[in-house]
């Protein structure tokens, strides 16, 4: 499950803003993981709430938002909506996709109590 270790970063740059920016705690974490980036966001959620206690995450609230696929299709030079990778274009169906969207695991922001 790899998405341990992706929680593991995640907060490790939280710890580095927090000691960066002065603050405490984290009262709402928000992350983006797209549909496309192989990411399982339940077990992202469940790795983060399992690493949370004694951190500056502990009591935190996780909202993971996943924003869906967009790839470029080569043969009808058209954006379209895939749910996975390997999916065929919906329009010519055709398999030379090439991904443009829903692809990154980022942290959108969160809220934060001062010292």
């Amino acid at each position: 499950m790899h998405e341990a270790s992706l929680a593991g970063g995640i907060l490790k740059l939280v710890e580095d803003a927090a000691q960066r920016e002065g603050f405490r705690r984290v009262t709402l974490l928000r992350l983006e993981a797209g549909q496309l980036a192989g990411v399982e966001a339940r077990a992202l959620r469940f790795a983060l709430e399992a690493l949370a206690p004694g951190t500056c995450l502990q009591d935190a609230r996780f909202e993971i938002d996943e924003p869906p696929g967009q790839a470029w299709c080569l043969p009808c030079s058209a954006s379209v909506a895939i749910q996975q990778r390997g999916d065929a274009c919906p329009i010519c169906g055709h398999y030379q996709l090439q991904a443009t969207g829903g692809t990154e695991l980022r942290v959108v922001d969160m809220l934060v109590e001062d010292d």
